[in-house]
Order: C-alpha cells, then sequence, then structure tokens
C-alpha cells in the first residue's frame, strides 16, 4: 500500500472512501483485501498484515460490512476543501414511508413506551425520501456539496461494493456531525448526540429560543441520558478513566440542534483498536433504542433492512488509532448514479410527540438534500 501525506496529494480517479473531518480528512482508493467483518478486519490490523482499514459497517451487527484496505491512502490536514459545483436538478419521487404512516408508526410506538410492562424505553424510527437527477451524478460531487456546505467541514462518502451482493456500486455519503469513538494514541473520546431540535436561521432570537428550550427539556435529556450511559458501560468495560461531564451540552449543524456529551477515556497500548471498540458501541441508543434487542426488533418490523444508514464509517491503521463517526445524515446513491435515497430518524420516548418527530425528521432531510438544491421540496413533501 501507499500511504501519501501531501496537501497536494491527489487520486487518479474518484477516492472510494473520504472521511472530512475539521481536524484531518483521510481519502483511499479501492482494492486490496476485503473484509465482511469488523473481527476480521481487526484481526488483520493486529497481526499486521494490513496497515489501514476503511468502510462501513451496518446498522445491523452480523450483516455484511463494507470494509477493505485500501491500495493507496492519503492524510491531510484540516478538512477536505471542496470544488465550486452547481447541484444537479433532482427531484423527489417517493416518501418512504408516506408522512401519515409515519406519523402512525410513531404514536404506536409512544403507546409502548407507556406501557410499564413492555421492556422498550426508546426507539429511534426513520424515514427515508426516494430522488432521481435527471443526469449521472459522481459520489465525489455530492460529497463536495455536503462538505462545502458545512461549517465543520464533516462530510464521508464510502463505495459500498466491498459489501458485496446489492451493494455492489452504490456508495453512502453524508455529513454527519456524531463521532462514534475516535482514538489518538491512548485517549478516547465519543461525543453520542440525541434529543434535538429544528435550527431557525432566518430568525437568531428565535434560534437561540429553541437552542435554550432544547437544553433544557426534560424530555430530550431522558433521551439523551439512554445514549450516555451505553457509552460509558461499554468504555468502562475496555478503558480506564472514563470521563463523563455532568450534564450534556448543546451541539450546532446548519439544520438541527442536538444534545450532546463528549465522553472521554485512556487505553493502553495493546488495548482495543478504534475499530473493535467502534464495532462494541454500535448500534447505541441515539441510532437503535434500549434494551437495544427490543428496539431492533421493532425497527426490523416496521422499517425492514436499514443497510448502511445508522451504521458506522471510519478507518483505523494498525496501531489501533482512528476515527468512527454514525452514518447518519446521509444518502445511498445507487449503481446507476442516479438514484438516491435519503435517510432520517429520530429517537422516541414516552413523551415524545408524533407530529413533533415527523418536522424532526423532515429538519434533518434538509440538511442532505437541501445542498443538492431540493431543500425546499424536502420541507413541503412531507
Amino acid at each position: 500500500m501507499i500511504i501519501i501525506d501531501a496537501e497536494t496529494s491527489a487520486f487518479s480517479a474518484d477516492p472510494a472512501f473520504v472521511l472530512s473531518r475539521p481536524q484531518r480528512t483521510v481519502t483511499a482508493s479501492a482494492g486490496g483485501r476485503v473484509f465482511r467483518s469488523a473481527a476480521e478486519a481487526a484481526a488483520a490490523l493486529r497481526s499486521r498484515r494490513v496497515s489501514h482499514i476503511v468502510g462501513a459497517l451496518p446498522f445491523t451487527p452480523g450483516a455484511p460490512a463494507a470494509l477493505w484496505a485500501p491500495e493507496t491512502i492519503a492524510v491531510t490536514d484540516g478538512p477536505r476543501t471542496p470544488r465550486a459545483l452547481t447541484a444537479p436538478d433532482i427531484a423527489i419521487t417517493d416518501n418512504l414511508p408516506e408522512p401519515e404512516e409515519h406519523v402512525r408508526r410513531v404514536g404506536a410506538a409512544v403507546r409502548l413506551l407507556a406501557d410499564p410492562v413492555h421492556p422498550l424505553r426508546k426507539v429511534v424510527l426513520a424515514r427515508k425520501l426516494r430522488a432521481r437527477a435527471d443526469r449521472a451524478v459522481r459520489a465525489v460531487d455530492l460529497l463536495d456539496l455536503l462538505v462545502s456546505t458545512d461549517p465543520a467541514g464533516n462530510g464521508y462518502l464510502v463505495d459500498l461494493s466491498a459489501a458485496g451482493g446489492v451493494y455492489t456500486g452504490r456508495h453512502l455519503v453524508g455529513s454527519s456531525p456524531e463521532i462514534l469513538v475516535r482514538r489518538l494514541g491512548p485517549e478516547i473520546i465519543s461525543h453520542p448526540l440525541a434529543g434535538s431540535a429544528r435550527r431557525i436561521p432566518e430568525d437568531p432570537v428565535a434560534d437561540r429560543i429553541a437552542a435554550d428550550s432544547l437544553l433544557g427539556s426534560a424530555k430530550d435529556r431522558h433521551e439523551h441520558g439512554f445514549v450516555v450511559d451505553h457509552v460509558a458501560d461499554i468504555l468502562s468495560d475496555r478503558c480506564t478513566d472514563v470521563r463523563i461531564p455532568a450534564a450534556p451540552g448543546l451541539t450546532e449543524t446548519p439544520a438541527m440542534w442536538h444534545l450532546g456529551t463528549t465522553i472521554g477515556a485512556t487505553v493502553p497500548a495493546t488495548g482495543p483498536t478504534a475499530l473493535e471498540l467502534a464495532d462494541a458501541l454500535h448500534p447505541t441508543p441515539a441510532i437503535c433504542g434500549t434494551p437495544t434487542a427490543a428496539a431492533a426488533g421493532l425497527i426490523a418490523e416496521l422499517e425492514g433492512e436499514r443497510g448502511f444508514y445508522a451504521g458506522a464509517v471510519g478507518w483505523c491503521d494498525a496501531d489501533g488509532n482512528g476515527e468512527w463517526m454514525v452514518s447518519i445524515r446521509c444518502a445511498e446513491l445507487a449503481a446507476d448514479n442516479r438514484t438516491l435515497l435519503a435517510y432520517a430518524g429520530g429517537g422516541i420516548v414516552a413523551e415524545s410527540d408524533p407530529e413533533d418527530e415527523l418536522a424532526e425528521t423532515t429538519g434533518k432531510l434538509q440538511r442532505v438534500l437541501g445542498p443538492l438544491g431540493v431543500g425546499g421540496k424536502a420541507a413541503t413533501v412531507s
């Protein structure tokens, strides 16, 4: 494998993997050995048969992953510098499910959650919008449109072909604000998000009121607490010096406010790699629910297979360093390079209002579709 570490480096073809983050950008080619599970890939790293792994973990544990050891990889400081592009003409063709059905599903989930006998305490329910471009588009172009509209430069792209089967030729593109886990040397960071409010950027006063209301919301703090407890328990079993702030803070994205908690921990040099920690943490209650088995069962019943939405995207090296983001705020580009599936979900607890939850998914869908020129349509289809 060729490792490139230069700001001027370029690939002769479109990259198969990009993770753009404020501190650094990792860009990788396809090729090399493919791994269908995190355990198999982690074993190859530990034995130093490969120096890097990149790719994506699916939402459902045990489903085929899209992980590989790239032939070339570039690590550069700072976020990706996006190219100036004009968005293609993209039109929404389908709601999956229809908004009314999503409201009905949320209402049914709220009734389950309110039943003290039922084990479910939180579930994350999602919906999708299918859209079609008037011409073939490149996944890297969609990435640059997303990165250019994110103040922190967050963005990711993964060629899902390594998962095989129906994923051959598909790409996952998104701009996630949520760190599942980052390991650099002995230091571990996880920054789970749960509890959201739609932003009102055209009215700064109303936008600040929305943020403050979220920070003081008992319902959203209840939802957020499930995620913090899950992450802290997993890290406590594998790390030392787990550090948890007393209260969540606010995380700002172009479309949403989120409650977020930065959890720190320490691992010895021989401790779990970033990939192993990501595999252990996933799925968190932020994108699945709690208890995990009950929430995942209801999601499978109502939504079917999620694929790589609400999975994880990232990289890891043979020293255990790496970073994995929760794969939200994303769309899957089909092999025809014209059809897109955009995803958004929300955490449901007993206090949730179904209409508010629908509005939350609409706001999250705008983060993906807005930069592609269909934000207004995304707001009105529901």
